[in-house]
């Protein structure tokens, strides 16, 4: 462009000498009561300025315009700060306006993204697409935030074991065993452990046979807790104090659970082909429940079963990432929302960090459509 100004990085650089063959514009007389001639950067952009030989008076409005225009843009003063050409938009910029006939979508607050976040269509080309697995690092940073704001040990300084007797027990909620009821709750867990031996051979045979490619995933859980069983026994007993440490034990589904992982396009075929196995082995389905369609805080089907000796167990059936956000980022959260010292504050905290990694988990084709079966009754 003709003039050193409008070259940017260039400010010493020579104005370009006018060729000659170039046509030259014959000067216009200016004509008597015309209006006055428009400030010609209101109109024109970069490319269209004065030529250097016509500068605007020093300190005039044009001369003020074309030095604001000098400027790089993001600087505060830039005429360029259009964030929606010059800024790529961050996260918060992509979440679109609530629609007027009153769509519901999860909130910025519940989630941290637009409800339709994981594919936006203006999304730019170059941004990275977000999914479940993007979003883990954040969850966990959350988590250890969260941790940070709500220690553990406000809890625990609440529980007061000076005065137990001996041979009793007491959980980290308050739950209590007396030492009769503590020393039956043992015997009843190693029953239980026992029976597991055979349900597990049971489980496997099913992770090789089945046709879906559904795996056993984290069966190094497959017992439930000894500390964690003497809770619900002492929970029930609480409840309900003429029942026995057996008779709690077999109101708890879930002593003895497995867990089976499909790829989404296999989830629901891979649920049925399961079930009719498990069937096949003379184990009746008493209860299911479908998380997939209902549950904010938590995405799975869990099944309760029962062995024709009367051993229950529970099945739950996941996808890779509803069974990492379980195990891995949102499982000290129920455990915290499970005990009873919690605070309402914090559980609502809690609550709304389960809601944010489950909105991020994709729900398998037909899971949803799943029907839940039986009565959930107290276990």
């Amino acid at each position: 462009m003709p003039g050193s100004r409008d070259r940017p990085g260039h400010p010493d650089a020579p104005a370009q000498p006018v060729p000659d063959d170039m046509p030259r514009l014959r000067p216009v007389s200016p004509r008597k009561n015309a209006p006055p001639k428009p400030d010609l950067l209101d109109q024109a952009g970069p490319a269209d300025r004065l030529p250097a030989h016509d500068e605007p008076a020093p300190w005039s409005r044009a001369d003020l315009r074309k030095r604001l225009e000098c400027l790089p843009a993001g600087h505060p003063s830039s005429l360029r700060n259009d964030l929606s050409r010059d800024k790529p938009p961050g996260p918060l910029d992509l979440l679109p306006a609530r629609a007027a006939d009153g769509e519901q979508g999860c909130t910025r607050e519940a989630a941290g993204t637009p409800a339709d976040g994981r594919d936006h269509p203006d999304r730019g080309a170059d941004e990275p697409k977000r999914d479940y697995w993007s979003e883990v690092p954040r969850f966990l940073r959350e988590w250890a935030e969260h941790v940070r704001d709500w220690p553990a040990e406000r809890v625990a300084a609440a529980v007061d074991r000076s005065r137990d007797p001996a041979g009793s027990w007491r959980g980290d909620g308050n739950q209590y065993l007396s030492p009769e009821q503590h020393a039956q709750a043992k015997d009843v867990i190693a029953r239980v452990q026992r029976a597991e031996e055979t349900l597990t051979k049971h489980m496997a045979e099913a992770e090789r046979t089945n046709t879906c490619g559904g795996r056993l995933e984290g069966t190094q859980f497959r017992l439930k807790g000894e500390e964690r069983l003497k809770e619900k026994i002492a929970e029930k007993i609480e409840h309900e104090p003429s029942r026995t440490p057996a008779g709690a034990l077999r109101q708890i589904n879930d002593a003895i659970r497995y867990t089976f992982c499909f790829e989404p396009a296999n989830y629901s075929d891979g649920y049925r082909d399961v079930k009719q196995r498990l069937e096949a082995g003379k184990n009746r389905m008493v209860y299911s429940e479908n998380h997939w369609h209902h549950d904010p805080e938590y995405k799975g089907i869990n099944t309760r079963w029962m062995t024709h000796e009367g051993e229950p167990f529970e099945v739950q059936f996941h996808t890779a990432e509803s069974f990492h956000a379980k195990q891995q980022v949102t499982h000290n959260s129920y455990e915290r929302l499970r005990n009873p010292l919690t605070e309402y504050d914090e559980r609502r905290e809690l609550r709304t960090f389960q809601r944010k990694v489950c909105y991020w988990i994709t729900v398998p084709d037909g899971a949803a459509a799943i029907a839940d079966c039986g009565q959930k009754g107290h276990g």
